[in-house]
């Protein structure tokens, strides 16, 4: 047994379990399974031209020396993006901890009463810091939560009479370039108007619907933007105000002066640089808009027994409802990121942030002062961390470089340079060295300037006593006053508050989370351990390129194994999750039918099995929704899909097919399906969410795709995080690859491409390298053998679960491929739902499937090739006791124990039991259990009470009586 292979630490069973599971399956081979599952038209032929797979040593020593190659200078470039100290004991306790990284979305909200708080204090945070009534648990940058602040904006214009047909959206020329990108990129295809200009010379005309404004600006100015406000609402015209979060602690926040919308990105509240991600947007909003608000929002309700519970509020906003009418298909947030950001400020507390935010302002004035002094012009005179500098751009740019500094560069007469808290008096001392230098002769030593600029600061004229915030901007109301902000600020108690949230969620450190379509596989420790190292996290994602030649390397690494993965020319790495995945491969269709003056194609043609978010990314891109038909098997009907090709034929853009198909079958038929689209003068895009059944088997191109989007965060192990980071790259074939999107700061892309998809130019760059780490100790060998083998643990639960429970759709061989779903309707005979067993499977240890989807009543499984034997067969045990459980109760009594789970400790160790069967039945139905058992520390929450009394901050108890 070769222990050096990664191969054998990611895939699950062993040769010898392979075997026994064989034969349960009535296989005589993983060949035979494999050839019976994947249809042959559609079989790879020769194996992934990809490198033999390296060690976990190997890999580790090879990341080191490319990270290596990467510069890490100190940058002051700002554009919302700042070095930001990660506390050790946040990194050390959630950041490199599986406890957090490993967990779900928190659908099942029994489970996940630790990550829920966390969020919530994110919210709170965020609500305090705005001056907003309501926040959502995050969303994917900064750039991104303003175009859903336009979009939000947009939707709820019609509710207002006067501004039905209004389709202006007014943009000050202070926001980010790369927010302005991102705008752009939404509001084309939904026919809104951006018009860019100065907010002092808006006309405030009955054209527009809304406006964004940047706070500070761009360059680091403060406006008081309480007259523009006031105006826009005057005139019906809401406003969205994009700002620093650690601003607010100086400045009046937006709530104050009558924002609707306030976003921005919590990445400098101890989140790594990354070169650009992940880090966790934010979006605060008024109450009368959450029935808008995108993404998720945590809200406090009660359990069974009245004690009070969180779980995700609203849920019938999740666009597998809402479909084509949701305005944004945001399903991914940046959970993990939101959860460090909360804690960062439970860390520090409101004294902590307040000395933080003092102590950033007081260094940008020092240096400010210092400049004046020596001759230079600032030309802002109101700031909080950004100064704007007249300057000989071409003189200081090699001397700033040979000091590894970074400034950003406006042009050849000005500069911008933002603090931050990890900036130093020892990195004030070499701007100011940088700065000498520039005022003496060139054979003049760097000490000497270094001499006199250290005199101007022992001077006594040198002072930060003086104002450059004006009282009107000022912010004067109290913020972080909950106590959960000033309790935890030694880092034994941080430890333990950190450790008591773990211990109430349930991840993959504890047992198999069997989520269908969302593969929550292994995440290797070798795959995270460099996201930890500062090489790799310190790097601005708008320094120059060749100070990032370690990442470049990664990253066209990344893109080529990808390409060679899914038979593509082309990938983008900058959607940051799947559903920015599904809107940039529809955008790049839609570019290209552009570039061939076909700008009537427009019809997206959808099967009804499809996720939720596929209609939603199609109306984002402009295009119209056509459903087709599945037949009984669960398979797109081909005769409906080639009638509605046809009638469409003029103005067909695209299909969006996911393959597998969502019901977990290889569909015979796909080539003939996809030769349809091309054949009405359609392209295909294919949904990714199923890729770990295709890797090294078949792939998007052979099938006729001509993109797709793939989720790093299920097929190439990225964790799941609670929900985010994701990563949703798109692959594209030839004829798309032109149109494969830019960013405004760092070229990328060619001179058709589409404008930016997300705020950096390669979206979460950070979290690329778990991907590539993956790919790269995996090698073909061990790509293919883990499709194999996903499917291989998919059919053994599938026969195991023979007799007990019904597989809903299965191939033409009977076999499922990578999940499958089971049919749980016929249990209301006894009374019993879906959710019940769902419920139940917490007293066993377990997550439940994905419930419900794609068909209601079901449960959809799927097991990853990470899973050992031993772990199938507890997970199985436990769905075949439940189902005894189901057979032994009756419907008139609903006291059993369905649907009484889950049962927690609390009600195990109390003085009554009054329920119809034991203790031991409720907690230990199994003897594995009582080995590893998980609590549930809320029994059922009621989900209609926390819709009805929203409350969704860490409000003073009195508001929960």
């Amino acid at each position: 047994m070769n222990t050096n292979t990664f191969q054998l630490r990611h895939i699950g069973p062993n040769k010898s379990e392979r075997e026994k599971m064989l034969q349960t399956i009535n296989a005589d081979s993983l060949e035979q399974l494999i050839s019976e599952t994947v249809p042959e038209n559609i079989r790879l032929k020769e194996d992934l031209d990809l490198a033999p797979a390296m060690s976990e040593y190997e890999y580790l020593s090879h990341i080191k020396e490319l990270s290596e190659k990467n510069k890490v200078f100190k940058s002051y470039i700002g554009l919302g993006y700042h070095e930001a100290i990660v506390p050790s004991v946040i990194q050390r306790n959630i950041l490199e901890n599986p406890g957090w990284y490993t967990a779900y979305t928190p659908y099942q909200a029994e489970i996940a009463q630790g990550r829920l708080e966390a969020l919530l204090n994110f919210q709170t945070m965020v609500c305090d810091l705005t001056g907003m009534e309501l926040a959502n648990a995050s969303l994917l940058d900064e750039s991104t939560a303003a175009a859903e602040a336009m979009a939000l904006l947009f939707d709820v214009r019609e509710r207002a009479q006067k501004k039905a047909g209004a389709n202006k959206f007014f943009v000050s020329e202070e926001i980010l370039p790369q927010t302005l990108s991102v705008l752009l990129t939404r509001s084309t295809p939904i026919g809104i108007e951006l018009v860019v200009g100065n907010h002092r010379e808006f006309d405030f005309s009955e054209e527009f619907f809304g406006a964004i404004l940047q706070y500070p600006g761009k360059h680091g100015h403060v406006f008081d933007y309480s007259d523009f406000v006031a105006k826009a609402n005057e005139n019906n015209i809401k406003v969205a105000v994009a700002a620093d979060i650690l601003s607010l602690v100086k400045l009046k926040a937006p709530g104050e002066f009558g924002a609707d919308v306030v976003v921005g990105t919590t990445q400098r509240f101890g989140i790594p640089l990354g070169y650009g991600g992940p880090h966790a947007g934010y979006f605060a909003t008024k109450e009368k808009y959450k029935r808008s608000i995108p993404g998720r929002i945590i809200g406090v309700t009660k359990d069974t027994d009245g004690n009070r519970a969180l779980r995700m509020a609203l849920q019938t906003r999740e666009q597998h409802i809402k479909r084509e009418k949701a305005t944004s298909n945001i399903c991914t947030a940046q959970v993990l990121l939101a959860v460090m950001a909360g804690m960062y400020a439970v860390y520090h507390g409101k004294e902590g942030i307040q000395f933080i935010a003092d102590s950033v302002h007081n260094k940008t004035k020092l240096v400010a002062d210092c400049l004046h002094k020596s001759g230079f012009k600032i030309l802002n005179e109101n700031y909080f961390d950004t100064l704007l500098v007249e300057i000989d751009t071409f003189k200081l740019r090699p001397i700033a470089e040979s000091e590894k500094v970074n400034f950003n560069y406006i042009n050849d007469k000005y500069i911008s340079i933002s603090l931050n808290e990890a900036t130093t008096q020892q990195d004030l001392m070499k701007l100011f060295m940088i700065f000498g230098q520039l005022k003496k002769q060139p054979d003049t030593a760097a000490a000497e300037s270094e001499g006199e600029f250290h005199q101007i600061l022992t001077q006594e004229s040198f002072t930060t006593n003086f104002d450059v915030i004006p009282n009107n901007i000022k912010r004067n109301t109290s913020f972080l006053d909950n106590e959960i902000f000033n309790t935890y600020q030694s880092e034994t108690d941080m430890m333990r508050y950190i450790k008591k949230l773990e211990r109430k969620d349930l991840a993959l450190n504890h047992s198999m989370i069997s989520l269908g379509s969302c593969t929550m596989k292994l995440n290797a420790a070798s795959e995270m351990l460099p996201l930890s190292n500062p090489q790799w996290g310190n790097i601005h994602p708008f320094a120059p390129i060749n100070q990032a030649e370690g990442y470049h390397e990664v990253l066209k690494k990344l893109e080529h194994q990808l390409n060679i993965i899914t038979g593509f020319a082309g990938t983008s790495l900058q959607p940051n999750s799947g559903a920015q995945g599904e809107f940039a491969g529809l955008m790049t269709i839609r570019a290209y039918h552009l570039s061939r003056s076909e700008e009537h194609r427009n019809i997206c043609i959808i099967p009804a099995s499809a996720h939720g978010t596929n209609p939603a990314s199609a109306v984002m891109a402009g295009m119209k929704v056509v459903v087709t038909k599945t037949d009984a098997h669960g398979n797109i009907d081909v005769d409906d899909l080639r009638a509605k090709a046809e009638e469409h034929s003029e103005n067909l853009a695209a299909l969006m097919v996911t393959y597998p198909s969502t019901h977990g079958v290889f569909e015979s038929a796909i080539t003939e399906i996809t030769q349809i689209i091309h054949d009405h003068g359609g392209q295909v895009y294919m949904d990714g969410a199923n890729m770990n059944a295709q890797v090294g088997l078949t792939n998007p191109a052979t099938i006729g795709a001509d993109v797709c989007h793939l989720n790093l965060h299920k097929t190439f192990a990225i964790p799941h995080g609670g929900g985010g980071p994701g990563v949703g790259p798109i692959c594209v074939a030839p004829q798309l690859v032109p149109f494969l999107p830019s960013n405004p700061v760092i070229p990328v892309g060619t001179k058709q491409a589409i404008t930016a998809i997300s705020a950096a130019p390669y979206g979460s760059a950070l979290a690329c390298l778990i991907s590539y780490g993956y790919i790269t100790m995996l090698g073909f060998k061990g790509l293919t053998n883990s499709t194999k083998n996903a499917i291989l643990n998919a059919n053994y639960i599938k026969e195991r679960l023979q007799g007990h429970y019904d597989t809903l759709y299965t191939g033409e061989n009977g076999r499922a491929a990578h999940e499958m779903i089971i049919d749980c309707r016929d249990f209301k005979q006894k009374g019993i739902e879906v959710v019940d067993i769902a419920k139940r499977l917490m007293d066993y240890g377990f997550h439940a499937p994905t419930v419900s989807f794609p068909v209601a009543g079901t449960m959809m499984i799927e097991p990853t090739e990470s899973e050992s034997l031993a772990e199938l067969d507890r997970f199985c045990d436990a769905m075949i006791f439940i189902r005894k459980e189901i057979e032994e109760v009756s419907k008139e009594d609903a006291n059993n124990p369905l649907k009484n789970a889950p049962h927690t400790q609390a009600m195990l160790t109390a003085d009554e039991w009054n329920l119809p069967y034991s203790r031991k039945q409720a907690a230990f139905p199994l003897d594995y259990i009582a080995d590893n058992k998980f609590w549930p520390t809320v029994r059922r929450v009621d989900d209609a009470y926390g819709d009805r009394n929203l409350i969704c901050s860490c409000n003073p108890i009195e508001d929960y009586m």
